[in-house]
């Protein structure tokens, strides 16, 4: 690249950057499906089959196989949510919540991604990918509520006006790959930088169970800052047919401090790892299909694995083995396939499975992080403008899934959370 070029490539660069600070998202818990347009037409699969720059957000061996190239790419996403109450106060009752059905208010989000790839010689490559993860975004308004107790607001969900969270991972990932043997095989390694930031309101009235009231909701956005990394390797099994891996460590992150009564370990809130691999086979020159499973590690991170029973046991919000959300791992399916039309269309379209990760013991502090989705349905295309130039366009449609279970907090009283989300994404790519 010349100069100019690399002068247009860095202003790419920190724009995007400039733009993160947006970042949210969920689709599989608070991992997206798939990162970039081409890969979410497909259903999230790209393991071990790499088509643009973002290849250092899945598995950075595979950067060795896409050139000289920058991906700059807009997501709008949607995702709705509500809860519904059913049932009333009971003489056991120790936090009772309103009947009725409750709407999340945010529900549209514009999110930036950002892939360069750079090709050194015929084996090597390096590249960088800024991406994102988030979606425990919640806003429920500060509605009327008649059983909220003496002293309260009166209002919202939890007795202490408006109730979310709002939380986001922003993801930088510079990538080094190597290829062995007429490029048959790959490895690849790529540092991550985090930098997630999360915002509690309206949960006031839990201060009674909180190791610590005034680090427990309404304080403002909180920032933290933390180091992993991503390793991954792809090989050619048989002529068209290749297999890949790749896995990602936890990522420790500093903690949450204007958080520290809310979530276990006194703020804490790292990144969990995952693994993926997967294979893909090029049936002939115009269709590839791709399948992948993806491992997230949510139980790994006490915040999000530890179940509310805690709470009960006398074990306080914000404690060493504190309450958390009670999410599982997951384990996602996911299934591609590619359809190059002609020389300038290319089709795709997908479908991924996972099982979501909360419990119905789990309803009621999740009515804040409903990450309930399981089955993603996706397709998309890319039309070439010239022979250095394309655009890709990906859609995403995740039906609605409930998960119901009681009120811990109000025997005989019924929690169900439900969500559905829809995306598109567009991307504009250039090869040099």
């Amino acid at each position: 690249m010349n100069s100019k070029q690399q002068k247009q490539l860095a202003y790419v660069l920190f724009s995007t950057l400039g733009l993160c600070s947006l970042t949210a998202n969920a689709t599989n818990g608070y991992f997206a499906h798939g990162y970039g347009a081409r890969s979410k037409a497909m259903a999230g699969t790209g393991v071990a089959f790499s088509q643009d720059a973002l290849a250092g957000a899945l598995n950075p061996a595979g950067l060795v196989n896409v050139g000289t190239n920058v991906d700059v790419e807009l997501e709008f996403f949607s995702p709705i949510r509500k809860y519904t109450v059913e049932g009333g106060p009971t003489p056991t009752s120790v936090f009772p919540l309103n009947p009725g059905t409750v709407s999340s208010d945010s529900d549209i989000f514009a999110l930036p991604t950002l892939g360069l790839s750079y090709q050194i010689d015929n084996q090597q490559s390096v590249g960088i990918t800024l991406y994102g993860n988030g979606g425990m975004n919640t806003d429920y308004k500060g509605f009327s509520n008649p059983l909220c107790p003496p002293g309260s607001s009166g209002t919202g969900t939890f007795c202490a006006g408006q109730a979310g969270i709002n939380m986001g991972q922003i993801f930088i990932a510079p990538s080094y790959a190597h290829s062995f043997a007429n490029g048959r095989f790959s490895l690849g390694v790529s540092p991550i930088f985090a930098l997630q930031y999360f915002k509690a309101t309206g949960l006031g009235s839990f201060g009674g169970f909180s190791s610590d009231p005034q680090h427990l909701s309404d304080n403002g956005r909180d920032w933290s800052y933390g180091v992993g990394f991503r390793v991954g390797g792809q090989a050619e099994l048989l002529p068209g047919l290749r297999l890949g891996a790749a896995y990602k460590s936890r990522v420790y992150m500093t903690k949450f401090d204007r958080y520290a009564g809310l979530f276990a370990e006194q703020g804490g809130f790292d990144i969990p790892d995952s693994f993926n691999i997967g294979l893909s086979w090029a049936i002939n020159n115009a269709i590839t299909t791709a399948f992948d499973v993806e491992h997230i590690r949510y139980s790994e991170i006490q915040s999000v694995g530890n179940p509310i029973q805690p709470l009960f046991q006398g074990i306080p919000l914000g404690a060493d083995n504190g309450p958390g959300f009670g999410w599982k791992d997951m384990t996602i399916y996911k299934l591609g396939v590619q359809w190059q039309q002609s020389q300038n269309w290319a089709l795709r379209a997908g479908v991924s499975y996972g099982t979501q990760p909360i419990d119905n013991s789990q309803v009621l502090f999740n009515i804040l992080a409903p990450g309930v989705q399981e089955w993603h349905l996706t397709t998309g295309f890319s039309y070439a403008l010239t022979d250095k130039d394309d655009l890709s366009f990906a859609f995403m449609y995740s039906p609605p899934k409930t998960v119901t279970g009681q009120n811990p907090l109000s025997p005989g009283q019924t929690i169900e959370l439900e969500m559905y989300q829809v995306s598109g994404q567009f991307a504009w790519s250039r090869s040099f």
